[in-house]
This record gives structure tokens, sequence and C-alpha cells, in this order.
């Protein structure tokens, strides 16, 4: 028997989804549920950097509840990583040149076509609130950025039309939701296999956002990037960002 459709709601203009996400989890709201906004007017990404957001790109934010340790909702990242490379799939012309750079940048050749954040707190029932933030670019990508960046229709199959947002979203929340309950059923591996099969740069030089330099060895059973040392030494990395030569 099928699940029913998880609750969406869908905004005009927010300031960001996930703030959205984090005032309806203090207000006691548990989720599953999906936030939709049609344009953000304070969207953020990693390290609360600016997150453009104009009409015709997806902004949007799964709000569950988390009852395991903390530091294993990160896994819900990867979940989502893979629920958008698999949307992404369906409607550009190179699939095979989609990407996931860890954690869960979303790449297309060597540029950025979506991001993911996850924020949490304590939930008022016990365990945490994890907001599960999705931008994915789909008609426009910013221009001023350190890093090339593009949208999903300079990738369609022949002259397909641009996807609506609400399609794409749609097509996310029911990947995210397969993923999702195969993590909970039979734990990180198979995510992480999933993950490790898209990773961007495995075996490839790295250097980290603290300095450090080796080579993206492999992904830990926990989703740590294992980075092997010039010393043959390998370590976990846990947070930051890393940077391919």
């Amino acid at each position: 028997m099928q699940n029913p459709p998880l609750p969406i709601k869908h905004y005009s203009v927010l300031g960001s989804t996930n703030d959205e996400a984090k005032r309806l989890a203090l207000a006691g709201e548990q989720g599953p549920l999906w936030i939709h906004a049609d344009r953000q007017t304070r969207g953020r990404g990693r390290r609360s950097r600016q997150w453009q957001s104009p009409p015709g790109n997806l902004a949007a934010t799964g709000l569950y509840y988390w009852d395991g340790p903390l530091a294993q909702s990160a896994q819900l990242g990867f979940v989502a990583a893979l629920a958008v490379i698999e949307t992404a799939s369906q409607w550009v012309q190179q699939p095979q040149a989609l990407a996931i750079k860890w954690p869960n940048d979303i790449l297309l050749g060597d540029a950025k076509l979506a991001g993911i954040l996850l924020e949490s707190g304590q939930s008022a029932h016990g365990g945490h609130w994890i907001a599960v933030g999705i931008g994915l670019n789909i008609e426009d990508a910013p221009k001023d950025l350190p890093y090339p960046a593009t949208a999903l229709r300079n990738h369609l199959h022949g002259a397909a039309q641009s996807p609506k947002s609400g399609e794409v979203l749609d097509e996310v929340i029911a990947r995210f939701e397969s993923w999702h309950a195969r993590l909970q059923k039979e734990g990180f591996a198979p995510v992480r296999l999933g993950w490790l099969s898209r990773a961007y740069g495995l075996g490839k030089p790295i250097k980290t956002s603290t300095g450090q330099v080796g080579v993206f060895e492999d992904l830990s059973a926990e989703g740590a990037l294992l980075l092997r040392m010039n010393t043959g030494r390998s370590i976990e990395i846990s947070a930051g960002e890393v940077f391919f030569s």
C-alpha cells in the first residue's frame, strides 16, 4: 500500500524556507512536511552565505523529526543529495555528468547545480528537528560567485521545456522518502554506496578548508570524508569544505 503524499506548505515569497521550518518546529510541528517558496528574499547556504533564489528555481525545505544521535542526522544530507541527483537525471541530456561534491553539493560537469543545507534544533517532543534545505537552479544560475554555477534549463533534452519547481519538488520528495525509508530500515550502508557511486573527485587530490592536503580516499561508515595524507595515514573529515585541484 502506497503511503499518502507528504504535506507541502507553499508560499509565493518567504525569507527562508529553512527559517520557516525552524519556526514551525519551535511551534511544535514535528513533520514530516515540506515548505516550498516560489522566491526567497533571505536564502542562505552553508556558512551563512547568501543563496540566490529567483523565480523558477527550486527553494524548499523538508522538516523531519530525529530521535537518534544528532551527529548521525547529517546522513539526511546524503539522502537529500541522492534524491536531488536522481531527480535532475530525468531532465538533463547527460545525466552521467551529474556528481555529488562532499558533503552534498550537486555538480553538473564542474558547475554547481544545487546545494543542500541541514540545520537542527531541540524538539519540544524530545530528540531534534532537522531542516533539510534544498536549492536547485532550474531557470537561472547566479553569475557573481567564486565558483562556476549552472541551471537545469541549460542542459535539457533537445527542445524540452524547463520543469516547474513544484514538479521538481514532487520528484525530490518521492526519491527522498524512498532513500529515507532505506536509511531507517537498512542503516547508512546503502546510502553510502549510492553516494559513492556519484561522488565527485574520488581518488583525486584535495585540500580542506583547514589546510589539510591529501587524496579523497573513501567515505567512512558514518559519512565522514576519508583523507589519505602524504604520510600514508588516513584521517576523517566530518565538517568544513574541500577544494579540488
